[in-house]
């Protein structure tokens, strides 16, 4: 597309620290490369690892862009020499590699979607980054059935409220932890059978009692002393998925229940995935999940909007662990 401006306003990091990192700044409309689309962001999502990467603990790839920001939705405004599947002027959200703190963001073909129907732009930004983890961590790495059951740890952030509810659209038995009983019932709400206040009640005995004798999958966003208590909390050939430490990495535990139990350990992070990962990633959400969402069943849950210059003000909402799903940045 022609008549593109020179420069956009993005949010820079402009050192590590804490919210007031985040500074408004202008800089050249990024060009879209091989393979790749230019999208004049409508809408961009605030997640965790935005946070370790102001942080200065979660930096871009090398030939990635430095600005925070891997979930966008808008519109197709150019488009890189090989890009295929898309066409000027499609409504899509993406997975971006970084970047989405502005209002252009480059995002390669085969990691953009169209807008579900009855979504609006601002739900459909709230999608990419949340959905992308929690399908390929759970129905895939941890390979969660109809009828198992799952023990979500977080429920009423971005990503446990997406894991409630595909979770529960796919056929699987929900329960989560939370730290007040508003979030637990907004989990309850979403499809949760049942919601732990971790802060007086053991959500261990709670697990066990739940799957009958632990539960098959466990997606932790905690790590620390969870790690040990997740093991205890797990079934025979249950499965524990890691996508955060924010108790720590670095834990001593026993390890003979794993053997003893047959349990799997495993986890992963999206930002490193490459992009033949992430296109596949997408085919599924695509087929898989779309229809979902277009049915009504599975919904992006959008806590406040706030404009991209507030960016730093997003960052402190999300730190304070007061809301309830996304929070999203318009431009």
């Amino acid at each position: 597309m022609t008549n593109l401006p020179k420069t956009m306003n993005c949010i820079e990091i402009k050192k590590p620290g804490g919210p007031e990192a985040l500074v408004p700044a202008t800089r050249p409309v990024p060009e879209a490369g091989e393979g790749d689309v230019l999208i004049k962001v409508a809408t961009a999502g605030i997640n965790g690892p935005d946070i370790y990467q102001r942080k200065g603990l979660y930096p871009p790839r090398p030939g990635e862009s430095d600005l925070p920001g891997l979930e966008v939705s808008g519109t197709v405004v150019a488009l890189g020499e090989g890009a295929q599947g898309l066409s000027i002027g499609d409504e899509v959200c993406a997975l971006a590699n970084g970047g989405g703190y502005a209002e252009y963001c480059v995002v390669p073909d085969v990691q953009c979607l169209p807008v579900p129907k009855g979504l609006s732009l601002v739900e459909a930004a709230g999608v990419p980054e949340t959905f992308f983890t929690v399908w390929s961590n759970i129905f895939e790495r941890a390979a969660l059935q109809e009828g198992e059951s799952i023990l979500i740890h977080g429920g009423a952030g971005g990503i446990g409220t997406t894991a409630v509810q595909l979770a529960s659209a796919m056929g699987a038995r929900a329960i989560v932890t939370e730290g007040s009983d508003e979030k637990c019932q907004a989990c309850l709400d979403l499809g949760a059978e049942k919601a732990i206040n971790f802060r007086n009640e053991d959500f261990v005995e709670a697990a066990k009692e739940f799957g009958g004798r632990g539960v098959n999958v466990i997606l932790d966003v905690v790590g620390g002393d969870y790690v040990a208590k997740n093991i205890a909390s797990l079934a025979r050939e249950g499965r524990l998925v890691n996508i955060a430490f924010l108790q720590g990495s670095k834990v001593e535990i026993n390890l003979m229940p794993v053997m003893l139990k047959c349990l799997t350990m495993t986890g992963s992070t999206l930002r490193i995935q490459p992009k033949s990962r992430k296109g596949q990633i997408a085919a599924a959400l695509k087929q898989k999940v779309w229809p979902l969402i277009e049915a009504g069943k599975v919904k992006p849950v959008i806590y406040k909007e706030l404009p991209l210059a507030e960016a730093a003000e997003g960052h402190r909402i999300m730190e304070g662990a007061g809301h309830v799903g996304k929070i999203m940045l318009v431009t």
